[in-house]
């Protein structure tokens, strides 16, 4: 069974900690401590993971993020990227045919996420749970006890 994880990108950055670092690697790029958890997480336990971002869109762990920016899902902004940009890339990148599509994070990437697979597909390990300090919890535990949501 092909699976896929799909995980949130996140506010803070490495450029918030070290200004001059330049182009990154998506992997390094987001470092809270929630997107950290994602991380370990998803490669964990899938084969294939990306973040999905509402500037770039869904970058695999090794795909370059030039600089930093601050745009979210739930943005006005008309950079924030579309669904069809999205589609575009899920062919691109070949993320289309997986069995299994599961999501870390909150609503908006639900949001997202939920317009672009069938919904059979899906799965929210998350969903439900009440902040990210549970979450968070619940990422960490798993990876812990090698115990997969």
């Amino acid at each position: 069974m092909k699976r896929l994880c799909i995980i949130p990108c996140g506010k803070k950055k490495i450029w918030d900690v070290i200004p001059e670092v330049g182009p990154t690697i998506a992997k390094q790029v987001y470092i809270s401590p929630f997107g950290k958890a994602c991380q370990e997480y998803a490669s964990t336990f899938f084969c294939t993971w990306v973040v999905l971002s509402a500037k770039h869109g869904f970058l695999f762990p090794d795909d370059v993020v030039d600089e930093n920016y601050d745009l979210a899902f739930d943005s006005k902004d008309s950079k924030v990227i579309t669904g069809e940009e999205l589609y575009e890339q899920m062919i691109k990148k070949q993320l289309i045919e997986y069995d299994e599509v599961v999501v870390l994070g909150g609503k908006k990437h639900y949001r997202v996420v939920e317009n672009l697979y069938p919904k059979e597909k899906l799965t929210f390990p998350l969903q439900g749970l009440k902040g990210i300090g549970y979450m968070l919890q619940r990422l960490n535990r798993a990876v812990e006890e090698e115990k997969e949501i």
